[in-house]
């Protein structure tokens, strides 16, 4: 149970495919003009997300390495066109206002990640928690931006007058006076337009990185937007995943290591070795050259002897 709480957490918050690793741009940016079709994009894009995770966990033993990448995108496009149908079916006024984002969940970069990343590699029960975790971030993420978005640049909110003339504060009698400050309220049209999307997602990043640098200084991690080049190891699901996949290069990658040693140290020993030889034959050339050099005395000797013998 704690880790299908830390997979829903990190997908929350360390690990929020909009804020902190900043994947699914383009959906974000365009259908966020309001917090109704954030969340049903959201809603949408999660739902591909855990049936995907769990089908993909569930075959993964099954699927060719080779193969992985078009396996994940027909599981994938499978449950887009099944979300596609119920939502024409059941929502059309959604359906029409998402428009072609909704086919354009199958090559949605969260979804091939999260795929890639931790679903091939792990069991079905955290793979399905961690699709809930990153389909609820992706969520939240886009349905604030959506009411962002719409609460300043139509003064409304999930369709709710709330700024602006006519709103909902006037039909309660004790809210007039609210009501009628709310009302000098102008609309700031930029912000349901296209340049909005990116001013409202730099203001939330922005305020998320500083309160990540809060916690940091508190002495909570929290991890920073980057890949798995660059991340914390442990808290990276990706990286975690990878490395509880691979426990095997782990130990080989180790005992090459040691391997490495035990030949560095019987080189060292060979080295020494022979240098304690070169020493010994050095010691015994010097300990040689007197013998040599006594040889010429010992003929000057005889020498002089013969001198004496021929003069007597």
């Amino acid at each position: 149970m704690s880790k299908a709480l830390e997979r829903i957490y990190n997908g929350l918050i360390k690990e929020n495919p909009t804020f902190v690793l900043t994947l699914g741009m383009c959906p974000t940016l365009a259908v966020t003009t309001s917090a109704i079709n954030g969340a049903g994009m959201g809603l949408s894009t999660m739902v591909v997300l855990v049936l995907s995770n769990v089908f993909i966990s569930l075959l993964r033993k099954i699927i060719p390495d080779k193969v992985r990448i078009p396996a994940f995108i027909v599981i994938i496009a499978s449950f887009v066109t099944i979300v596609q149908l119920l939502l024409q079916g059941y929502v059309p006024s959604l359906y029409d206002s998402l428009g072609i984002y909704i086919p354009l969940i199958v090559v949605n970069c969260i979804i091939l990640g999260r795929a890639e990343a931790y679903a091939y590699s792990n069991p079905v029960i955290p793979s399905f928690f961690d699709g809930l975790g990153m389909g609820l971030g992706f969520t939240v993420a886009l349905t604030l931006i959506g009411a962002c978005r719409e609460l300043l640049g139509a003064g409304q909110l999930f369709g709710c007058q709330i700024l602006g003339a006519d709103n909902v504060f006037y039909q309660v009698s004790s809210l007039r006076p609210l009501a009628m400050f709310l009302g000098e309220y102008t609309n700031i049209s930029i912000f349901i337009m296209a340049p909005g999307a990116f001013f409202v997602l730099a203001f939330i990043i922005a305020a998320m990185n500083r309160l990540r640098r809060s916690a940091e200084k508190k002495g909570k991690q929290i991890a920073p937007a980057s890949d798995c080049t660059n991340c914390l190891g442990k808290d990276c699901a990706g990286c975690a995943a990878n490395k509880d996949q691979n426990p095997a290069k782990e130990g080989n990658a180790e005992q090459s290591d040691a391997g490495q040693t035990k030949a560095e140290g019987k080189a060292e020993q060979t080295e020494a070795e022979s240098n304690a030889e070169q020493d010994r034959t050095d010691e015994d050339g010097k300990e040689e050259s007197p013998t040599e050099n006594e040889r010429p005395d010992s003929a000057d000797s005889d020498s002089g002897k013969g001198k004496e013998e021929s003069a007597t």
